[in-house]
């Protein structure tokens, strides 16, 4: 019997119904709904796949939504200066800035002007501060999109071996916080892992895995721990398709739950961002 699918464009249909239905009670109370802005630098072909996902899902669920085009040659400079504006624009009530930003930018000092209060992404030095304490105002989308699947499966997280493959601010670390808040016992592996030759004997215990390296099923499926829950958050484009990090057709007859890729953490990604925009929304409003 194989893995059970976790669908992650089922439960994000789910989360687009109940935002749906707390916005049209937010516009009925208050007058307004949440104003989501989307900064982004230049032109290009990657831009497109992610601001037509949330312009497609703001618009399915009635928030505004605008993406503000910045020319590719703007300073740093003049980029914190129209965050400030967009700070201090009490019509605005959340933030993005669309990755990647051009070479030699300081993501961590222009991030630090995003207001913690309109920051949807939880990438601010305050928001990621406050995920580390547990007293955070949003989680990154990517990581609680994750959660949101593992929750799922239904498994008990308490004195689990959850296996993190990937470090980043924005997927693993904070993965490692939400997971050690639910009594997890948390691995975290990353390249040197792997080149110590320690990288499969982490996997073979882990009873909850996430992957977030980027590279086309590197994770094998017989290193999986028999009935484990497999979270792949990887997209990689191969002869013209999508595929995720995991060797899935292998991974999935040893594990109890697995994401596909597509159609996982992906489609649930995007939703949660214009949840979080809507909770901040709520917050600078004073309604619940």
């Amino acid at each position: 019997m194989g893995a059970i699918i976790l669908d992650g464009g089922k439960k994000a249909d789910e989360i687009k119904h109940k935002l749906k239905d707390k916005i049209k009670f937010l516009k009925h109370s208050i007058g307004s709904v949440p104003r989501l802005i989307a900064l982004q630098i230049g032109e290009g072909g990657a831009f497109s796949v992610y601001t037509n996902s949330q312009k497609r899902i703001a618009n399915t669920i009635n928030m505004d939504y605008e993406l503000v085009k910045l020319a590719g040659c703007i300073s740093e400079q003049d980029l914190i200066e129209k965050i400030t504006q967009l700070n201090k624009d009490k019509s605005v009530n959340g933030i993005i800035l669309q990755s990647p930003l051009p070479e030699g930018f300081d993501i961590i000092k222009i991030t630090s002007f995003i207001s913690s209060d309109k920051d949807v992404e939880g990438i601010s030095p305050e928001n990621k501060g406050k995920l580390l304490l547990n007293a955070y105002k949003v989680v990154p989308p990517t990581a609680s999109a994750a959660m949101e699947l593992i929750n799922l499966s239904g498994i008990d997280l308490y004195g689990k071996e959850a296996v993190i493959i990937g470090h980043s601010g924005i997927v693993g670390k904070p993965l490692a916080m939400l997971l050690l808040d639910k009594f997890a016992t948390v691995t975290v592996c990353h390249v040197a892992t792997s080149e110590k030759g320690n990288l499969i004997e982490h996997i073979s215990r882990a009873e909850v895995l996430i992957v977030a390296v980027g590279k086309p099923k590197i994770i094998k499926g017989e290193w999986i721990k028999e009935h484990a829950v497999v979270i792949d958050i990887g997209i990689n484009r191969v002869d013209g398709k999508i595929v995720g990090d995991v060797e899935f057709d292998k991974a999935s007859e040893r594990a109890s739950y697995i994401t596909p890729v597509p159609g996982g953490v992906g489609p649930l990604t995007t939703t949660i961002l214009m949840r979080n925009c809507v909770e901040l929304f709520q917050k600078q409003k004073g309604v619940r």
